[in-house]
């Protein structure tokens, strides 16, 4: 079963619908994982056995009775530790909140409890949110996947490491200038930016509200579209191709987010336009100057 560390999030689902997989063994699978994993402490920065557990029971008596609420009922992920779960506390990385316990569940943990995910704990970040590095030396600095001596990225730094090491299947994260973006490309992962105000913050500590997004960390590209359903409450977007993008009109900003990129995401990234480009869309090269000025003054945007 150790093999479960390392399948998809969609994978497990449908193993779970399939009835080749139990969720509370597998849940279990996780938290032993965790629980005897010599980098837990500086992933995780703390469990939920008990309620994890009970979400699995729950969904596994609904995968038996044929009533499975989501694709992913009954599947394990990791919260970072600015989402508020009722009991347990909620620290956001600093001491600053130390002994924090919020009686209420972030509506986003709210809303994909009651869709049949289950619940590992939480995991480590930069202090309140505040670094695109993952250094925290108030609580823990998680280990990055492809160097456990070297920082993750941040601020999800935990969220990253925790799928990273086959922690969890499924991460969410939140990002206001890269704290799932950053942490998702070291750790060999996807991570997904949604738009500001997609996602409700309510329960979430804040870092710039104006800023500050919802996001999951993933094994792949279907993880996070069902992880985006999930935290939603909706239904995932169609995942079986392009379909025709005739009459689409896409913009490719080439200002800054091309600047000293390296040859193997730059040829993803082109890969990806031609995949428009073939599917019937027009990609429309955009210069817009005017955003360097905003970029090189973000710290000072989130901070006012």
């Amino acid at each position: 079963m150790d093999e479960w560390r390392w399948t998809s999030a969609a994978d497990l689902g449908r193993g779970i619908a399939a009835g080749r997989i139990d969720p509370v063994e597998l849940f279990e699978t996780f938290l032993s994982a965790i629980e005897t994993h010599e980098l837990k402490d500086r992933i995780y920065a703390r469990l939920t056995p008990e309620r994890g557990r009970a979400e699995a029971e729950a969904a596994r008596d609904r995968a038996r009775r044929g009533a499975r609420l989501s694709d992913l009922d009954g599947v394990p992920v990791s919260w970072k530790d600015l989402f508020d779960s009722a009991g347990v506390g909620t620290e956001a990385g600093t001491r600053l909140l130390e002994g924090r316990v919020p009686e209420r569940d972030a509506r986003v943990l709210k809303t994909a409890s009651a869709l049949g995910l289950v619940s590992l704990g939480k995991t480590h970040m930069s202090e309140l949110a505040f670094s695109g590095l993952g250094l925290n030396p108030m609580t823990a600095t998680p280990p990055c996947v492809n160097d456990a001596g070297a920082v993750s990225g941040g601020s999800s730094s935990g969220a990253a490491a925790s799928v990273a090491f086959g922690l969890a299947a499924a991460a969410v994260g939140s990002d206001t200038g890269g704290s799932v973006r950053v942490p998702a490309a070291w750790n060999d992962l996807v991570g997904l930016k949604t738009t500001a105000g997609r996602l409700p913050l309510a329960g979430v500590v804040p870092l710039a509200e104006k800023f500050d997004t919802i996001g999951p960390l993933c094994r792949n590209v279907e993880d996070a579209a069902l992880m985006l359903a999930a935290l939603e409450g909706g239904s995932p977007c169609g995942l079986g191709g392009m379909g025709d993008l005739k009459g689409r009109r896409f913009g490719a900003l080439t200002t800054i987010v091309m600047d000293d990129l390296r040859p193997e995401p730059a040829a993803a990234y082109a890969e990806a336009v031609e995949r428009l480009r073939a599917a019937g869309a027009e990609v429309v090269p955009v210069e817009a100057p005017e955003i360097e000025g905003p970029m090189s003054e973000a710290g000072v945007l989130y901070t006012t």
